[in-house]
Formats: structure tokens, C-alpha cells, sequence
């Protein structure tokens, strides 16, 4: 595994559970509103995969799961070897996922590798190319699939979509909520402007409280459970 980064402790990145996160290097997308700009670049020093493991398995007992971001996972081809050893050692996965390799979560959760993901969905349909960072069509069937395989597969999961004032509209909100009807819980996060931004433009702003909370509530009769996250 290409290991780029290593929280040692969190309470945020898996609901519920005492957990450490794993962050890959490498990402096919260039999201232009991405917080982690070194990581999907590939900029980040690694981290010895052995170095996270041995941390790990002192922690258990104390640390109950590990969450494995990025950049993005799935590219990752020891990626079944690595949630492997982190089942060896007692621990719930969580991983998160842009949806673009709907085969490989398939096979991590048929595998029974992974207990929980999270997929990240850019953007409405119109606007999920540049969203993505592309000026062309992303997937938008595999995207689709991703969603489908999720609602339908068993694994426990969370949608979830980073709203950007400036790149998402409430056409977006309206087009999210008809993509995920059905969904088991989505939320609703926040962008936040950072130095760690891949593409930092004037025009991208947080959302208010106000604007979120509407946003909430127009989704909610295709989604019952709507969270919002992030600093508002």
C-alpha cells in the first residue's frame, strides 16, 4: 500500500467507533475542491505499510476500526491484502471511495474485507464532470452502478456530497436527491477553504447554515436521513 498519511485517533471518520485512518496516495480524480491536493498529486512522503501495522496491533482493545481514504482506495492494488491484515487483527474497515471502481468494493465486501463505506457523489448529473475536475462525461454509469451496488449489495454504507458555493445549485440538490432516492443515510458536507485545497478559486465558498438546512429539507422526501457536517 501506498500509505501517505496516518491519523492515529479519530472520532470522526467512523460513525460510531473509535477508529485510526489510513490515507492512499494517488487519485483519478482532480476534484478542484479536494482538501487533500498533496495526497491525490502524490506529493505526500510514504509511510512503511509495516510502520501503520505495528501501531495498529498495539492499539487493539483501544482502537476499534480503521478507515482507509485518500486520495483514492481503489487504486491501490494490494488493497485486499491490506484490509486482510487489518481483519487479522480484529478490526472493523470503513472505506472511502469515489465510486469509480465499483467491482473492486464488490469484492472487498464479498470477501467480508470491509464493514463499512463511504461514497463520496460529486454533483448533480450535469455537473459532475467538472466537479470531478474533468471537461467531459466522468463515469457517470459507473457512478451509477456504485450507487446501485451499494443500496442493494448488504455492506453498511453512507453517501455523501461536499457542497461548494459556486459550483453546486439547488438544480444540483434537486438532481442528488432524484440519483440516491432510497438511500440508507447521506450527508451533507460543507467545503471548507484550506491551504491543502487542489484548486483554490475565489469563487468557491461555504454554504450557510440557513441555505444547508433548506437543502436538507428538499431532499428529505427522497432521503429521510439527511445529515449535515462540516463548520458552518
Amino acid at each position: 500500500m501506498e500509505i501517505g498519511g496516518f491519523q492515529q485517533t479519530t472520532l470522526l471518520d467512523y460513525p460510531e467507533h473509535v477508529a485510526a485512518t489510513v490515507f492512499t496516495v494517488g487519485c483519478n480524480y482532480r476534484c478542484p475542491f479536494c482538501q487533500n491536493a498533496n495526497m491525490v498529486l502524490g506529493k505526500e512522503a510514504r509511510i512503511p505499510e509495516q510502520q501503520v501495522l505495528s501501531y495498529l496491533a498495539k492499539r487493539k482493545g483501544v482502537l476499534e476500526g480503521v478507515c482507509i481514504t485518500g486520495g483514492e482506495p481503489t487504486l491501490q492494488k494490494d488493497l485486499a491484502t491490506f484490509c486482510y491484515k487489518l481483519k487479522s487483527l480484529g478490526y472493523l474497515v470503513k472505506l472511502d471511495t469515489n465510486g469509480s471502481h465499483p467491482e473492486v468494493v464488490q469484492d472487498l465486501y464479498d470477501a467480508g474485507l470491509i464493514d463499512y463505506v463511504a461514497m463520496d457523489v460529486k454533483a448533480g448529473r450535469m455537473k459532475y464532470a467538472p466537479a470531478c475536475g474533468f471537461e467531459e462525461n466522468c463515469e457517470l454509469l459507473t457512478i451509477t452502478k456504485s450507487i446501485a451496488m451499494l443500496m442493494e449489495c448488504g455492506v453498511d454504507y453512507e453517501f455523501r456530497t461536499t457542497l461548494v458555493k459556486g459550483l453546486h445549485t439547488v438544480e444540483d440538490i434537486e438532481d442528488l436527491g432524484q440519483m440516491l432516492t432510497g438511500a440508507k443515510r447521506y450527508y451533507l458536507q460543507n467545503y471548507k477553504d484550506s491551504d491543502g485545497v487542489l484548486w483554490k478559486k475565489k469563487e468557491f465558498l461555504p454554504f450557510t447554515l440557513s441555505e444547508l438546512e433548506q437543502f436538507r429539507e428538499e431532499l428529505k422526501p427522497s432521503i429521510p436521513s439527511v445529515g449535515l457536517r462540516g463548520e458552518i
